[in-house]
């Protein structure tokens, strides 16, 4: 086999142990010098590639790639770039092919969600078109844990232990405030088709009937009235609530609960708070006094920061 060189990149919003998947792949293309020469990381994912910004990896010493492994955030930079299908951006496919061959890089890893896995696929299918197959492998990395064919996917583990903790810590404060403030707390969680973070609150519970006593998924339609009538029962039983909700929860009719209205990049419906909405549900028929938060807040923000500015980076010409 023909010794080729490598192209590795992050995608989406970084988990906390994406850097520790970098490492697997660089640690493991070392052990295999005879198939996988040099290993570049693409800085800030993909545009890393179509801009030419190419990472050598082969500088970095055996203990600073191991570092990686404990190391916060996106080491070589993220990105959240959609390559559409060859009709459609087919500059932008063979730029990255160029880029590719101009480098030998047969091999492409990347690093991020499902998104990212169907990007691996149209790499592998456009470059066999243009005449250089890459071989795309997809590396698993997603908190909502929805990836198909993937049992657990990196990052689930940490943001498990993450929303269990605080909804814990959160039903505490409630339980001490109960009888004079609040009555009712609710914690929006990630999860737009799949309730794995919201289900996880659940392992908070230390016996039956301890907090968090109500979790809501979006895999189950959201009936208000007899929501409304569990929550009134367990204050009655406990003299407060608290709720972990998943932020795509549907009505019935498929509908989500709280759509801002807008897309993203990526084409999917945008979610303005569904612990809010909740809320002013509950105060409404139940008026008592209430708190929520929401795990994902700065994700979010950030996801509509991004959405109002045209980031698509331009695709230079090789000189």
């Amino acid at each position: 086999m023909v010794q080729q060189n490598a192209f590795y990149a992050q995608s989406g919003g970084v988990t906390a142990v994406i850097n520790a998947s970098a490492a697997g792949v660089i640690e493991t293309a070392r052990q295999h010098a005879d198939k996988i020469g040099t290993v570049y990381a693409g800085r800030h994912g993909i545009v890393g590639a179509l801009t030419e910004e190419l990472i050598d990896t082969s500088q970095e010493s055996a203990a600073a790639i191991a570092r990686l492994k404990h190391t916060p955030g996106g080491a070589f930079g993220s990105a959240r770039y959609k390559l559409k299908s060859l009709e459609d951006s087919r500059a932008e496919y063979e730029r990255l092919i160029e880029v590719f061959q101009a480098h030998n890089i047969g091999y492409f890893f990347y690093n991020g969600g499902g998104d990212s896995a169907d990007t691996c696929l149209k790499v592998a299918q456009v470059s066999a078109q243009l005449g250089f197959p890459v071989a795309a492998v997809h590396i698993p990395k997603t908190v909502d844990n929805d990836l198909p064919i993937t049992d657990c996917s990196p990052g689930f583990g940490s943001a498990a232990k993450y929303v269990a903790t605080s909804i814990r810590e959160a039903a505490c404060d409630v339980a001490s405030m109960a009888r004079t403030s609040t009555r009712i707390f609710i914690l929006e969680v990630m999860g737009r088709h799949t309730g794995w973070i919201a289900a996880a609150c659940g392992l908070a519970a230390e016996q039956e009937g301890t907090a968090p006593h109500i979790l809501l998924f979006p895999e189950i339609p959201f009936a208000e009235e007899s929501f409304l009538t569990r929550v009134e029962a367990v204050i009655q039983r406990h003299g407060h609530c608290v709720i972990g909700a998943a932020e795509g929860l549907r009505y019935a009719d498929g509908s989500f609960l709280s759509a801002a209205g807008w897309r993203d990049t990526f084409g999917h419906t945008q979610l303005g708070g569904v612990a809010p909405h909740i809320a002013q549900r509950l105060h409404a028929a139940l008026r008592l006094p209430y708190h929520w938060a929401v795990v994902d807040c700065l994700q979010r923000a950030a996801r509509h920061l991004a959405s109002q500015i045209d980031v698509q980076p331009a695709i230079p010409a090789r000189p």
